[in-house]
């Protein structure tokens, strides 16, 4: 992931004003879910280094986590692609792997790609 290391504190504060959003049915501030996301996918990284799996969530920004076969060029043969809702269900714990899988909110691609193991990031 490329950019400034997201402050725990800040990636918190994010959090909470999207669930605060969501839980009233309002949409998150771009900036708030932007920053949800890139924190997420931050602790993803420092739970799962590696170059095997290409995490994205579009457009917000994509991780490639997961110790394994090095990806160089081109499209990586594990990709885990889903939008920004699902990512933060994911990561939280709000949602299980199975179930957004099943729904076909999470599109997975590779003998790698499943981060069932990995999720949720935060209790």
């Amino acid at each position: 992931m490329v950019g400034k290391k997201i402050d725990i504190a800040r990636g918190r504060e994010a959090l909470d004003a999207v669930a605060a959003a969501r839980s009233v049915g309002d949409k998150p501030a771009r900036a708030e879910l932007a920053t949800s996301v890139r924190y997420l996918l931050q602790l993803l990284d420092e739970k799962a280094p590696g170059n095997s799996v290409e995490v994205r969530v579009p457009p917000f920004g994509a991780v490639q986590v997961v110790q394994g076969p090095r990806h160089t060029r081109g499209t990586p043969p594990n990709v885990v692609e889903m939008d920004a809702a699902t990512w933060i269900d994911l990561a939280t714990g709000a949602e299980s792997w199975s179930d957004a899988a099943d729904a076909g909110r999470v599109h997975a691609s590779g003998t790698r790609a499943d981060l069932d193991g990995l999720l949720p990031l935060r209790p």
